[in-house]
């Protein structure tokens, strides 16, 4: 198992790693925590509308990808997070932009998100 670290994403604000990436005997899998619409080189929180923390968070789950060798085609499955649930459209909006290979995935409204954003997706991508 291979920790998978971009400086071009958000560090780990808590005991866990921005991705893991699992050898197998032809290719990997790499596991990408939660992404948050957090700006990497300010650590800000990106925006106030869905739209637009839907576009960072989209964004650094890309940069974690390419730092492990896989890209937005590579993903096989999303779990995406909102903290409204009539969000969902205007969320699925900016996603369907980077997810165009349409992985499996789940959807689900928390009563709280970290930093109080209204976003986080993880990705589950295989690695060539």
């Amino acid at each position: 198992m291979k920790e998978i670290s971009t400086k071009n994403a958000p560090a780990a604000i808590g005991p866990y790693s921005q991705a893991k990436e699992v050898a197998l005997p032809v290719h990997g899998i790499v596991f990408v925590s939660g992404q948050i619409p957090v700006i990497p080189a300010t650590g800000e929180v990106a925006g106030d509308t869905i739209e637009v923390q839907a576009e960072q968070s989209c964004r650094n789950v890309g940069e974690i990808l390419k730092a492990s060798g896989a890209d937005y085609k590579d993903v096989v499955k999303t779990v995406c997070f909102l903290a409204d649930m009539k969000d969902f459209a205007a969320f699925n909006a900016v996603y369907e932009k980077y997810f165009i290979s349409r992985p499996a995935r789940s959807c689900v409204a928390v009563k709280e998100l970290p930093k109080g954003v209204l976003c986080e997706v993880e990705a589950i991508a295989e690695v060539q």
